[in-house]
């Protein structure tokens, strides 16, 4: 009888079919909700549009645009403190970027980029996750503000 049971428990375990993590339904979800596992359990709702959860903060750059793989590429625009206007900035999905038309050198600091137009330094954070980070300053003027994404 032990002879019998063995054998049979070997062919039992790999009869098995594979267990798979998520199944198709799932995976859609994820798909068009522009979430990840990851981001989900941070609170991004795969019931939602991929543009509901950008405007919540939650994006998938790699499965939203494969050739962009940067979370600083888009048109942002620094404003006063009196909401005005200080300059328009453009990146590409290659980090290079423009300030009102104009090329200038960025490099990426501490999760952050940074670059300078004139007496201008510019911070954009990395994490698109975290609220009220982008900002310019002004060291002479002693003026600093917000940097917005359009």
């Amino acid at each position: 009888m032990k002879r019998a049971i063995l054998p049979a428990l070997a062919i039992l375990i790999a009869a098995q079919s594979p267990a798979y993590a998520i199944n198709d339904k799932y995976r859609k979800q994820l798909e068009q909700s522009g979430c990840t596992q990851v981001s989900e359990t941070q609170g991004c709702d795969i019931h939602k549009t991929k543009a509901e959860n950008a405007k919540a903060g939650f994006t998938n750059p790699a499965a939203d645009n494969p050739g962009t793989q940067t979370p600083y590429a888009g048109q942002w625009v620094a404003k006063s403190e009196a909401g005005t206007t200080v300059a328009t900035i453009r990146i590409d999905a290659k980090e290079q970027v423009w300030v009102n038309g104009k090329r200038v050198n960025a490099k990426r600091t501490d999760g952050t980029l940074q670059f300078r137009e004139g007496k201008i330094v510019f911070t954009i954070q990395g994490d698109r996750r975290l609220q009220n980070q982008d900002y310019w300053t002004d060291r002479d003027a002693g003026t600093k503000g917000p940097i917005q994404i359009e």
